[in-house]
């Protein structure tokens, strides 16, 4: 559990970095808009998570947890990527270990300030 929970921590610090807010845990559990947006400019293992969420119809990890009503995302151990997510109509998105956002698909990745 210590290990998820370091994960998740981690995950939160790169989020601060690229988007230059905190996000937390209440955040997640209310329901809070984004104020600001902007587009990833080049790749990052923050964009390579974002691009999987947005891939799967979630802004963020935020909503993600919001919606599905979960504390803890499935990421892959080793590289601390997401690992499965549920869509809104309940089908699920499986990721491989390795990175999946080409970097001609960065550009797209949408990046949300809280």
């Amino acid at each position: 559990m210590e290990k998820e929970e370091t994960i998740v921590s981690q995950q939160q610090e790169r989020e601060e970095k690229i988007t230059g807010n905190k996000t937390s845990v209440a955040v997640a559990s209310s329901d809070v808009k984004p104020k600001s947006i902007s587009r990833a400019k080049k790749w990052s293992e923050e964009i390579e998570n974002l691009y999987r969420f947005q891939q799967a119809g979630y802004r963020d990890e935020v909503e993600y947890k919001q919606v599905k009503q979960v504390s803890v995302v499935d990421r892959w151990p080793e590289t601390g990527y997401v690992k499965k997510l549920q869509r809104r109509d309940n089908t699920f998105y499986y990721y491989n270990k390795q990175r999946e956002c080409e970097d001609k698909e960065v550009h797209k990745v949408k990046i949300y300030a809280y």
